[in-house]
């Protein structure tokens, strides 16, 4: 596109290697996670460095606090965290489990609201973090809510890693699983993005009845099997969700 600032966008390539997972990285995991060469990845790192978005301890590099700025303009002109928060607050104190809302975004969800009541992950969760769409409870609603040719372009270019022994890898399957997961209104995700971590999702809608964002709750395998989980949370998880509806749209 003649309108295509490369730069910028091998900058914001550069942030965006840096996660949860990985959240210091040297000169060469930057090139190689950008697909940038050495040199280049170097100049954006210096140039990340002098506006204080990254900071370098000689060998290491990380992003500093000040990256935050650029994901609050989005967050500030957006109801949904705020409306979701006090509703999150009430589901986790009721079901003693962690709660959360996250939109689509490519082929990740992204975190916009989260009440933790118990860490159960390797990887601490919080705001902006980031998880493949296809292995998520949230991620399936949100997938299973795109139109058709948008679900089969995603289809076509997401990769399917295995997380565990028990994540659908192929393509066919997980068509099939969404289908499942548009005509039931809710997805369960058993031990597909981590051992031991199950999850519950439903969808958020605005007035049009479009899916807008998800919201979950997760618990330890070893706590609730998922006929309990169906039951127990499942209808409390709904009742969030139409409440969050309303306050997003009111009357």
């Amino acid at each position: 596109m003649a309108d295509h600032v490369q730069s910028l966008a091998r900058g914001l390539a550069v942030i965006r290697a840096f996660s949860a997972v990985s959240p210091a990285l040297t000169l060469s995991d930057v090139a190689r996670a950008t697909g940038l060469t050495r040199a280049a990845a170097r100049r954006f790192l210096l140039t990340l460095t002098d506006l204080g978005y990254v900071r370098n301890d000689g060998r290491l590099f990380s992003l500093t606090p000040r990256v935050l700025e650029l994901g609050y303009a989005y967050l500030s002109s957006l109801s949904l965290p705020e409306v979701a928060a006090p509703h999150l607050e009430r589901l986790a104190a009721d079901v003693h489990e962690s709660a959360s809302v996250a939109v689509l975004d490519g082929e990740d969800v992204v975190y916009v609201a989260r009440v933790a009541t118990a860490r159960i992950m390797r990887v601490t969760i919080s705001i902006g973090t980031r998880f493949p769409a296809y292995c998520t409870s949230m991620g399936r609603v949100l997938l299973a809510a795109l139109p058709p040719a948008a679900l089969d372009a995603y289809l076509t270019r997401a990769r399917l890693r295995p997380l565990t022994a028990r994540t659908i890898t192929q393509p066919p399957a997980l068509h099939a699983e969404l289908d499942l997961v548009r005509a039931q209104g809710w997805a369960m995700v058993d031990q597909e993005l981590e051992e031991g971590l199950r999850s519950l999702a439903v969808p958020i809608r605005d007035r049009s009845g479009t899916t807008v964002a998800a919201v979950n709750v997760s618990t330890h395998a070893s706590r609730m099997t998922l006929a309990q989980a169906r039951r127990d949370l499942l209808p409390r998880l709904q009742a969030t969700a139409t409440h969050i509806e309303a306050d997003l749209t009111p009357s």
